[in-house]
């Protein structure tokens, strides 16, 4: 029961509880509290049976239900794989907003708003979350925050400065499409 519970709580990415985890393998609730409370102290190192041994995992329950956590010792070693060493891909919306400031900083959320035409505060939030943006100052006379890109964000994209980014006037239209040469 105890490796079968361990199995869905490697996977869950919401707490689970009691009563879900027992209806999941088919055991009655207390038998699971049990079985959770043991996998608890197990994962702590206050389970001789298993040596003792305290893992970098936790069991916590958390709103309602069960659920594994990194301990908070390892959270900067598991922030710094996680943002340096696994990085996941970004939305499209966050890669204009990341081009956006890197091309234009230093520049307010409301610029950035301006330019795409959509709301980017969780766009912005996501983007310093990952550490390749950051807040530079405040506007001392609207307290607006301007924004910059980081050096985790040139090293990302191998380059050096801001100045190895590809020149972007090439890609924009001229404004002749469209018209015909002979217009008076």
């Amino acid at each position: 029961m105890r490796r079968q519970l361990e199995a869905i709580l490697m996977i869950a990415d919401e707490p689970q509880s009691l009563v879900s985890l027992a209806t999941a393998i088919g055991a009655p609730v207390a038998a699971v509290r049990q079985a959770i409370e043991a996998l608890r102290a197990d994962y702590d190192g206050e389970d001789p049976a298993t040596g003792g041994v305290r893992r970098g995992f936790e069991l916590r329950e958390i709103g309602g239900g069960w659920r594994l956590y990194v301990r908070e010792e390892y959270d900067a070693v598991v922030t710094d794989f996680v943002v340096t060493q696994n990085p996941t891909k970004l939305s499209q919306a966050a890669l204009e907003t990341l081009a956006v400031i890197a091309y234009k900083q230093p520049i307010t959320r409301g610029q950035v708003a301006s330019i795409r035409a959509v709301n980017v505060d969780s766009v912005v939030r996501t983007l310093l979350s990952r550490g390749l943006i950051t807040e530079l100052f405040a506007d001392s006379e609207t307290g607006a925050i301007n924004y910059g890109t980081t050096d985790l964000l040139l090293t990302q994209l191998g380059i050096n400065s801001l100045d190895e980014l590809p020149l972007i006037s090439p890609l924009l239209a001229d404004g002749t499409e469209g018209f015909d040469a002979d217009v008076r």
